[in-house]
């Protein structure tokens, strides 16, 4: 079992910055690929980023704005989320699993989940 919990959410302006937590424990070694998704109300859960082994990936829409990151002891993931727009407001969820792979259902574990909302 895996334990992924996120924090890290929060209201910011248009253009600012946030930077989303997501702590992992329990029997992380066998996790290939971690990411996050999101989710806005009313519409389905979106791939926003992934590390997989040694790479990372990104949706074109967060490409060049988004980075993701996790530290040496592969405990805890990042995203730092820069010049955050209206649309990229959403329930935010970091995700691990065992396939390099932008679909959801590739993925074992969840967090809760951490909102972001963009103001204009």
């Amino acid at each position: 079992q895996v334990q992924l919990v996120e924090s890290g959410g929060g209201l910011v302006q248009a253009g600012g910055s946030l930077r989303l937590s997501c702590a992992a424990s329990g029997r992380t070694f066998g996790m290939y690929a971690m990411g996050w998704f999101r989710q806005a109300p009313g519409k389905e859960r979106e791939y926003v980023t992934r590390w997989s082994g040694g790479n990372t990936y990104y949706a074109d829409s967060v490409k060049g704005r988004f980075t993701i990151s996790r530290d040496n002891a592969k405990t805890t993931l990042y995203l730092q989320m820069n010049s955050l727009k209206p649309e990229d407001t959403a329930v935010y969820y970091c995700a691990a699993g065992n396939y390099n792979s932008d679909s959801a259902v590739s993925y074992l574990y969840w967090g809760q989940g951490t909102q972001v909302t963009v103001s204009s």
